[in-house]
This record gives structure tokens, C-alpha cells and sequence, in this order.
């Protein structure tokens, strides 16, 4: 049976990332880094695709699960007729060796215990040679070596690894399984009680330097613990999530590779991490972002990979059946190819707000920024495929235009504030002409709301971001209206859909669940026409579909009550912090983005 996406905990290394489920299953697992190959795939295809699985023999009672406060290491309680035992899982950051490690511990009474470990590289198609290794088994399958250590005897069993075992009260039984590139020397072992103690203290201090103090203290320090292991550290890239394929509609064919980093949530990025306290991390992002989109401006994507890699080119992965019968499964994403306009007014924000955060100058940055504002001057009237991807026709989307007066704004400021050198008349004359055009192209006068491109009467909820990055104040009515078409024409239950997806705009099958990301913008645009109460109820209302552990995926499906899409989603994560420093008091993102 197929576990849900809430059943799910996020473990990672800053480089990588699996997924544990309740049952005690690692069904997703890509080594060495997000986006590579998976040795475990079971989470889009079957047990034979890969998984390493841990577990009492016989029926479980309950289950309970949290994570060590501060941390990502995670504890999984089994109770039985036996005893209870804990699953203890989490990843080391990075030395030499990347791991997985797992401790069973006994908390009381004998439980017998089973363990399966199914090793199959790039995404479930390539069975390894699995060797005896004294200390356990090792597997190579080309560049890929994985070796498990443990105490216990393991055999085989058609093509799997398995062992049975007990744990009586007091004991701790240790498993690391251990990746590394089959070509070069194996890492030396590394002691598992040592690793977790190690690992405690770095995620506890680093939590412990979050900034945030305010009523939702634990659902922020847990959305940055987790952007934090959305990070690949090398770099500073964040990836929209750790899986690829996860479906917005359960048996649909919306299912996107999302192991890449996406400039449209690059000043979101900022906000958070600043918000949480942490600079070292704002500085590193906005340095990745300088190195992805160094070049001429008209090559500028809207995503790239952790390390900057532009060549995303899509595939799909036929041999996996998908998560719930959901199919295509995709190895990367052809939206790389994409013309967005809004990205370079996200370029231009994260890079205005870096300077006035009080992050250390870049000498590339103001270069990197006139030539963007040479390209927007040029091509803004011109159509695209909008911030949600979509692969229907391009159109005249409303947001992508505010977000190219978003670019002209910025570029303006810089000048004023700091003296930047550039042709700032020039500027404020574009700023003021994109400006009329969407007042003009980009509003219905009858409905009284702005629409989602020019010629239609649809409304979007990337409209939400008019007030949020300063195109006009919330009170105005005309941002009233749009507001109020959102939640009269996009809400289902409560929650905040992208866009009519019966539209002909995206070229896909209708259906999808709600945006969690923007049910956020939504509460920050109550908060700014000073409607609190709605702004704060809304905001919990996200809290509460989070699951057990505090994660969430990128959308919600009302009508069955369960996560969909890829998990954990960055952006959803950097809504509850930036949402909630909206909420605790004056002068957060929401207020501070468009101001001077």
C-alpha cells in the first residue's frame, strides 16, 4: 500500500535527502547529492525499485514519531505485545562519507526485528553486486558503491538483504549505510553513537541562532530546520524540494522534477533567512544566484541546478509506475527553457533587498543588474509562460509584467539610496510606462479586480503579490477587489487554489490541489489591509495540514485531506516563516519588500 505524503519525514545532510515513513521505510533516497540517481525509488514505483526498511516482526499498536527539538534526527516509537522500541534515523553532515544512519533502541520488554534493505541504482533499474563484507554487505553498480555495517548477521534473499533480530531493554543496535564514489577509496567507518551525538549538537546550535521570537517560535525554527537541509551545502543553492514526480493530482500527469533552485523564490529566500538570523546562509544564497545567472541576460532561466547547471533537459523514467499510478515520472524539467519575465524582477528584488539587509557589497552584483535592465527595457512588452510554467500558449501575464515594474523600481532605488551609477530618468520612465500599462491592460474595470493576463477575465493568485513587492497598497480598491475575487473564485475550503486549471492556459489536464504558498500571500495581504484576525486564522489553518512532524508539501487536497505534491516544498516553508514575522509585529517581509 502506498504510504501518504504525510506519512513521510524529511532526513538530510545538507547535500541530500530521504524520506522515512511511519512504518519505518527509507522509500526515497538520491546519492550524492539531490538530484542524482536514487538507490531508493519505492516512493514512485514498488518495493523492487528500492528501500531500506526497519520494523518490529508482527502487528504494531501504535506508532509515535517526533523529531530531537532543534534537529533533523528523527524518532520513530513502535509499541507491541513484545515491547517498545525506537527507530532512531538521521544523516551526518558531511566529512568525508555521506550516511544514513539508524539505531534501534529497546525501550522496554524483547521485540523481535526485521530488516530489508533493496539497493537499486538510478531510479530503481540497476540491480548492484552485493558482496559479503565481514562487517556487513557491500553493493557496486558503476559509479556507485554502497557498504551497510552493522552487528547483525544479514543474508540474502532474492536479490534483497534481510536480517532478523532482537532488542532486549537496554540495548542500542546500530546500522550505517554508507555511499561513495565506487572508483575511489572506501571512506573510513564512522561510529554511529558518535555521529548522532555530533550531529545533536551542530543542528541544535544552529537552531538555537534563530532570530525569530513571536507565538509560532517552533513552526519557524522547524520550516528553516528544514530549508536549512534543503541547502546543498558546496554551493548555497536551495532546491524547491528533495523528490521529483510527487503528484499535484493523485493519478494525474502534473508530476515535475523540483531537485532544482528557482529564481522566483530568491527573494523569499532572503527574507527568511534574514528573518531567522541567519546571514552567513542570505550571503551564501545570494552568491549562488550571482554565479547561476552570470551571462547575457536573455539566456537567464527561471530554475537552475544546485550548482548552477542550466542543461535540465527532461525525461521520463517509464520503468516507475509513480506515485499512486501517477505517470510521467520526470528526471528533470523542461520548464528550464522557459521565457519568464518575472524572474528578472525577482533577480533585481533579491538583489535591492541584499543591499539594503547590510550583506557584505558584490562588485558583479550592480554589473549583473544594469544588463538585466538593458533586456527588461527591450523585451517587457513581450508574452511569456508566467510564473506558473505553463505550457499552453504565452500570454500577456499580469503578474510578469508587475514584476518587470518590480525590476524598473529597483533599479531606480539603487540609484537613489546608494549611488549606484546608471540612467535613472530612463528608468522611472519605463517604471511609470509598465506601471499605466497593467493599471490599463491588466484590470477589469467591470469586475473590479486584475486578471491573470491581458484580455481575459480570470483571476490568479500570483495577483497577491501586487501589494507584497509595492506595484500598489493594499487598501487601494482595486487591490481590494483582487483580493476579494481570490477568495471568492480561488478558495476551496478554505484554502487558496494557483488558477482556474479548467482554463485553457497551461495546456494540462484540469486538477490540482490547493497552493499552500499562496494561502500565505493571501493571509500577508489580510495582514496588510489591517485585517488580522482573518490573517492570523488563516495562518493556522496552514499550521494545522502540516503533518505530525511540522512539514509540508507544496499543495493540499481539501476534498481528501492529504498532502500532494513534491515534499517537503521550500516555498511552502518559507511562507511560514516570512507569514508568521508578518503576524508577530510590525515591519516584516510583507511591509518591508516594497519600501524604500
Amino acid at each position: 500500500m502506498t504510504s501518504r505524503i504525510e506519512d513521510y519525514a524529511l532526513l538530510g545532510d545538507c547535500e541530500t535527502a530521504a524520506l522515512v515513513s511511519r512504518e519505518g521505510s527509507i522509500d526515497w533516497l538520491c546519492w550524492p547529492r539531490f538530484d542524482s540517481g536514487a538507490c531508493f525509488a519505492a516512493l514512485l514505483g514498488t518495493e523492487d525499485h528500492g528501500r531500506w526498511l526497519l520494523r518490529p516482526e508482527g502487528e504494531v499498536r501504535r506508532v509515535r514519531r517526533r523529531y530531537r527539538e532543534g534537529t533533523l534526527i528523527l524518532e520513530t516509537e513502535f509499541e507491541t505485545d513484545d515491547g517498545k522500541v525506537a527507530l532512531i534515523d538521521f544523516m551526518p553532515l558531511r566529512d568525508e562519507t555521506s550516511d544514513v544512519m539508524r539505531i534501534v533502541e529497546s525501550r522496554g520488554g524483547k521485540v523481535p526485528m526485521r530488516m530489508e534493505l533493496v539497493i537499486r541504482f538510478d531510479y530503481g533499474s540497476i540491480v548492484p553486486w552485493v558482496r559479503d563484507a565481514g562487517d556487513g554487505v557491500r553493493a557496486i553498480a558503476g559509479p556507485n558503491a554502497l557498504h551497510l555495517r552493522t552487528p547483525v548477521a544479514l543474508r540474502g534473499e532474492e536479490f534483497r538483504t534481510v536480517a532478523s533480530f532482537e532488542v532486549a531493554e537496554g540495548e542500542r543496535v546500530p546500522f550505517t549505510l554508507s555511499w561513495h564514489a565506487s572508483h575511489k577509496r572506501e571512506p573510513e567507518e564512522r561510529d554511529a553513537e558518535e555521529a548522532l551525538e555530533d550531529t545533536e549538537r551542530w543542528w541544535r546550535e544552529w537552531s538555537g541562532r534563530c532570530a525569530y521570537e513571536g507565538p509560532w517560535k517552533d513552526a519557524v525554527v522547524r520550516s528553516l530546520v528544514t530549508l536549512k537541509a534543503l541547502t546543498y551545502a558546496p554551493t548555497g543553492g536551495l532546491v524547491a524540494a528533495p523528490t521529483t514526480s510527487l503528484p499535484e493530482s493523485l493519478g494525474g500527469v502534473r508530476n515535475w522534477d523540483y531537485r532544482y533552485c528557482w529564481l522566483r523564490d530568491a527573494t523569499f529566500t532572503l527574507y527568511a533567512l534574514m528573518v531567522g538570523g541567519y546571514q552567513e546562509e542570505a550571503a551564501e544564497w545570494r552568491e549562488w544566484l550571482l554565479r547561476a545567472v552570470a551571462g547575457h541576460p536573455s539566456k537567464l532561466q527561471i530554475m537552475y541546478g544546485v550548482a548552477g547547471e542550466r542543461r535540465l533537459d527532461e525525461r521520463h523514467l517509464d520503468w516507475l509506475p509513480g506515485y499512486a499510478r501517477s505517470t510521467p515520472v520526470r528526471e528533470g524539467n523542461a520548464a528550464w527553457t522557459q521565457q519568464q519575465l518575472d524572474v528578472y524582477g525577482e533577480v533585481m528584488d533579491a538583489l535591492h533587498f541584499a543591499r539594503r539587509s547590510g550583506l557584505a557589497p558584490d562588485e558583479n552584483a550592480w554589473r549583473i543588474q544594469r544588463a538585466i535592465m538593458d533586456f527588461v527595457a527591450a523585451s517587457w512588452q513581450e508574452p511569456d509562460n508566467g510564473i506558473w510554467e505553463v505550457r499552453g500558449p504565452k500570454r500577456h501575464f499580469t503578474h510578469s509584467r508587475v514584476m518587470a515594474w518590480v525590476a524598473a523600481d529597483r533599479a531606480v532605488k539603487a540609484v537613489e539610496r546608494w549611488r549606484l551609477d546608471g540612467p535613472v530618468e530612463e528608468w522611472k520612465r519605463l517604471r511609470k510606462e509598465i506601471h499605466s500599462e497593467v493599471c490599463e491592460r491588466g484590470f477589469h474595470a467591470g469586475r473590479n479586480t486584475f486578471v491573470q493576463h491581458y484580455g481575459t477575465d480570470e483571476v490568479d493568485a500570483s495577483l497577491l503579490m501586487i501589494p507584497l513587492v509595492g506595484f500598489l497598497p493594499a487598501t487601494d480598491p482595486r487591490v481590494e477587489g483582487t483580493i476579494e475575487a481570490v477568495r471568492r473564485e480561488l478558495m476551496r475550503d478554505g484554502f487558496v487554489m494557483r488558477y482556474p486549471t479548467c482554463s485553457d492556459v497551461d495546456g494540462l489536464p484540469p486538477g490540482e490541489g490547493a497552493f499552500l504558498a499562496c494561502t500565505l500571500w493571501l493571509a500577508d495581504n489580510l495582514a496588510l489591509s489591517g485585517k488580522t484576525d482573518e490573517a492570523t486564522e488563516l495562518f493556522e489553518r496552514v499550521l494545522r495540514v502540516r503533518n505530525d512532524v511540522g512539514l509540508l508539501a507544496e499543495e493540499y487536497e481539501p476534498s481528501e485531506r492529504r498532502l500532494v505534491g513534491n515534499f517537503p516544498q521550500a516555498i511552502s516553508h518559507l511562507g511560514i516563516v516570512n507569514t508568521a514575522r508578518n503576524l508577530s509585529r510590525h515591519g516584516g517581509p510583507a511591509e518591508e519588500r516594497p519600501a524604500r
